[in-house]
């Protein structure tokens, strides 16, 4: 497997991590809708579900994590979670975070963006 792809993957495992230890519950890490659109990370806390999206970077020589999500990315991941809260009938409080990670390994520098995008300002 490719540096950058393990690396993300390694990211992806840390984020969970954080978010398990900050009181969220793991729904699901790496879910696909019928369409093949992915979610990184399906988690709930507080009565809210929260799709994250997970960056990792070696480093910010060439712009921070958060920079890759751009509008077309948050399109992408509002397609997605409409596919998922259809099919688990979930509609009360959805969220989308952001978990932008910077190293080489684990650990990480972790930056958690909470609500880093309101899908009704697209």
């Amino acid at each position: 497997m490719a540096f950058h792809n393990e690396l993300g993957l390694q990211g992806e495992a840390f984020a969970a991590q954080y978010l398990e230890d900050s009181g969220y519950t793991i729904r699901h890490r790496n879910w696909k809708s019928f369409s093949g659109k992915e979610i990184d990370i399906v988690a709930e806390k507080d009565e809210t579900l929260v799709f994250v999206e997970v960056k990792t970077r070696k480093s910010a020589l060439y712009g921070q994590p958060l920079e890759a999500v751009n509008k077309r990315k948050m399109q992408y991941l509002m397609a997605a979670a409409t596919s998922y809260t259809r099919l688990f009938h979930w509609f009360p409080h959805v969220r989308f975070d952001v978990i932008s990670l910077i190293g080489s390994q684990p650990p990480f520098q972790l930056h958690h963006i909470e609500n880093a995008f309101d899908p009704h300002m697209l």
